[in-house]
């Protein structure tokens, strides 16, 4: 398949390398002309514009439609991204948003979007590079199964995404998946909080690769957090007690209010992770450095340490 990718930050590249990879032709773009560059160092065809790429898409096999991969910022870079499209897109066409977007953003953007529009959740984060994402994919069924070969290559094989139904229904997985996320981040970081806080001097990766060998909360977060501790030491070292985001666990809980279910432990989540903006907490601590581990997300780190 000829795939565009628009958007090659740390996840777009992925996203272009891992299509590359499983023989796919893939034509890139990006504000940044380094990043673009660098997709071009890994094979992929160079765009200078939206424009251009759309027209390069068209210069081998259009007449089967665009397909079109979308990996930029949540919000207004994606409708600012589908505004420069639109002059270029009709029905026969894909267009895939694989980022954070607000699930009811989709549905809107399905409506008015030329061309088939699949919201596209993506989990893995860049510390998924070589195994791949898992994907939760809404819209179209017939657009959805035009991008499986895609999907297949980027995602960790055919068992790592799956349509999950209309329009908006992708990021909704998506955002509840990271309620979840934030629930367990905040589990681990309760119970080795209390473990250094307690009765013994333990070794906090010791603590970790152990449980992780059969243990029944065994699990990715539990290597991160093994990696944690041997990169930062039992006591965290100078990493702060500051974890950033909050915008989809924010509509996790909000979603939650709005249909009546009952998500304590995850609104817990979310209010220890705003109140980590006060001074604090070695669960917290844990939950900042954890960021890292999947998605290499920047650890704060305390002054003067």
């Amino acid at each position: 398949m000829e795939l565009g990718v628009i958007g090659l930050g740390r996840m777009g590249q992925i996203v272009a390398n891992r299509s590359l990879e499983a023989g796919h032709d893939v034509v890139a773009f990006d504000l940044s002309a380094e990043a673009t560059a660098q997709a071009a160092e890994n094979g992929a065809d160079p765009a200078d514009s939206v424009a251009d790429l759309c027209d390069r898409l068209d210069g081998s096999g259009g007449e089967d439609g665009k397909r079109i991969w979308l990996m930029v910022p949540a919000g207004d870079a994606v409708d600012a991204t589908l505004d420069e499209l639109e002059p270029h897109l009709d029905a026969e066409d894909v267009v895939v948003d694989g980022g954070n977007s607000h699930f009811e953003e989709s549905v809107r953007r399905a409506e008015a979007t030329d061309a088939a529009y699949l919201d596209c959740g993506t989990s893995g984060g860049p510390a998924s590079a070589e195994a791949g994402f898992s994907l939760m994919v809404g819209g179209p069924a017939w657009a959805y199964e035009e991008f499986v070969p895609v999907f297949d290559a980027v995602a960790t094989g055919p068992d790592g995404h799956d349509r999950m139904g209309e329009s908006g229904s992708g990021h909704y997985v998506k955002m509840v998946h990271n309620g979840v996320e934030y629930a367990l981040m905040q589990a681990y970081g309760e119970g080795f909080e209390l473990l250094a806080d307690g009765r013994y001097d333990l070794d906090m990766e010791s603590v970790a690769r152990t449980w992780n060998n059969g243990a029944v909360i065994r699990s990715w977060l539990l290597e991160l957090c093994e990696e944690a501790f041997r990169e930062e030491g039992s006591d965290l070292g100078d990493v702060a007690d500051h974890v950033a985001g909050g915008s989809t666990g924010t509509w996790t809980v909000e979603e939650a209010l709005e249909q009546e279910v009952p998500v304590p432990i995850i609104y817990q989540a979310l209010a220890e992770r705003f109140d980590s903006r006060n001074e604090g907490r070695f669960s917290r601590r844990l939950a900042n450095r954890l960021r890292y581990g999947f998605g290499r997300h920047e650890v704060a780190r305390r002054d003067g340490e």
